[in-house]
């Protein structure tokens, strides 16, 4: 029987990072049957700490907030204490999200987003978990075979194996504390991939110096966040990847995944 009563409310932030707009609108409106409001950085720190994120069923994060690139650099601040107070009581109230791509990298100055997602993207060297890291390392339009490695609902009906053509990342990620759902058979080395602070400093496609230490291969997981369940998904740098029916899939499933139960 067909639901007569009002679509699932699903908020997606973006922006901080470029990325191509149309095709992007397209693919998060033919996930599933949402009712979608997208909002942009500034205006989506602004909105969700004036509550915007507090009922909405799904939630996707496919900005990267906090960055100012200038002048072959780059400085970051975190977010407002609204905002920050906003994301964590959703995740308390049981509510959960999705996070995308370079998700991953936003908030530098706050710690405790990269705690929540598992993970963290570095655009110049700091510190991670109180230990002194490199920046991370990118590698754009890279062909790999995904590889499912959990009976989930995120990838219920997925083939074993899929291929992918997207941005990878050499990146810190906190494999003892997330559930993993795919991962990647590229190899995750310092000389497969480029550093992200000679790139931001004018020096793209370049690994010179960088002695970045082998990484993980998850490209995908979940995880608990207080009482909510999170997922992030490598994958989403561009139009070809939006268009990856396998991909659809995953974050179609994962949407549905932390919204809870259909209607």
């Amino acid at each position: 029987m067909t639901s007569t009563g009002p679509k699932r409310s699903l908020l997606v932030l973006s922006w901080g990072h470029p990325y191509e707009e149309e095709p992007f609108d397209e693919l998060i409106n033919n996930v599933g049957d949402w009712d979608v409001t997208h909002l942009l950085h500034p205006e989506a720190e602004e909105a969700v700490a004036s509550g915007a994120a507090r009922d909405v069923d799904a939630l996707l994060f496919y900005d990267m907030g906090g960055y100012t690139f200038a002048d072959d650099w780059v400085t970051s601040r975190p977010p407002s204490p609204e905002f920050r107070r906003a994301i964590v009581e959703r995740f308390e109230s049981g509510r959960g999200a999705v996070a995308m791509h370079h998700a991953l990298a936003g908030w530098a100055d706050w710690p405790e987003w990269h705690e929540m997602l598992g993970g963290r993207f570095l655009y110049t060297p700091g510190e991670v978990r109180g230990q002194k890291v490199l920046d991370s390392g990118y590698r754009h339009d890279v062909n790999y075979s995904a590889k499912v490695v959990a009976d989930h609902p995120v990838t219920a009906g997925l083939p074993p194996e899929f291929p992918v053509c997207d941005e990878l990342y050499l990146a810190e990620i906190f494999e003892a504390d997330v559930a993993p759902l795919v991962r990647s058979d590229y190899t995750f080395t310092r000389d497969n991939f480029y550093s992200a602070a000679l790139g931001i400093s004018g020096t793209l496609y370049s690994n010179e110096g960088w002695d970045h230490p082998p990484g993980s291969n998850l490209v995908a997981w979940h995880k608990r966040v207080g009482n909510g369940p999170l997922v992030y998904l490598q994958f989403g740098d561009s139009p070809q990847t939006y268009s990856n029916p396998h991909v659809r899939q995953m974050l179609a499933q994962a949407l549905n995944f932390t919204a809870g139960e259909k209607p």
